[in-house]
């Protein structure tokens, strides 16, 4: 990777593995693997020592930074989070939601049911439920950089719908962008969405234009 953004004349490149997880907490093909959380904090050992050994390698060429993709599953998910920033040298750190109510809502479409029935069974429901499980890991958090703002509309009825056409849930969109940029955070920009199917990336385009312009007063 680092050789192939060295050809492409990048001038910065990141890595941003995702952190360990517990052993409840595990994937299908984890499982099978035999892959479980102190295997995990190994290789997150190792995957650190190898970004810093291609960070000094390499620093004639590019400039590395190295950080680690946190996971908010539940409020213990904030112990695991300082454990990485503690024990690794970090220089950032990107904050995202993968899970609500436990339940894994972009791996498969029977974990987004799950936790769509868990929400009370509509997928407005459980975009509210997302996006206050947001805002408890960006208050506890505050990462320098949240990954894929809106990703729970992947697995949805709808997952180009507008979310605007929800004022609870538009309301806590804005809510949990005034608090991003009141400690001064970055949204990330991820295109994974467009290959999955959608017709744009994450952020939608609406959330976009919301924190360019409403956001200006905070």
């Amino acid at each position: 990777m680092v050789q192939a953004a060295i050809a492409g004349r990048m001038e910065l490149f990141a890595f941003t593995e995702h952190m360990p997880r517990y052993d409840e907490d595990r994937y299908p093909e984890e499982i099978e693997m035999g892959l479980d959380y102190e295997t995990s904090q190994v290789s997150h050992k190792m995957y650190f020592e190898e970004a810093h050994r291609l960070r000094e390698k390499h620093k004639s060429e590019i400039r590395i930074v190295v950080g680690f993709e946190s996971e908010w599953i539940r409020d213990g998910s904030h112990g695991l989070i300082n454990l990485s920033l503690q024990n690794h040298d970090v220089d950032f750190f990107v904050g995202s939601i993968h899970h609500v109510h436990t339940k894994p809502i972009d791996f498969d479409q029977a974990g987004y049911e799950s936790a769509r029935e868990l929400a009370g069974g509509s997928d407005q429901q459980l975009f509210g439920d997302y996006f206050d499980a947001q805002l408890a890991m960006l208050q506890a958090t505050r990462p320098p950089v949240v990954g894929h703002f809106d990703l729970i509309r992947l697995k949805s009825n709808d997952p180009n719908r507008s979310f605007e056409v929800w004022q609870e849930v538009w309301t806590r969109i804005v809510r949990n962008l005034q608090f991003i940029a009141s400690y001064g955070g970055l949204l990330e920009i991820n295109f994974a969405s467009l290959r999955k199917g959608m017709s744009e990336p994450y952020p939608k385009d609406e959330i976009a234009k919301v924190s360019g312009t409403t956001l200006q007063d905070v």
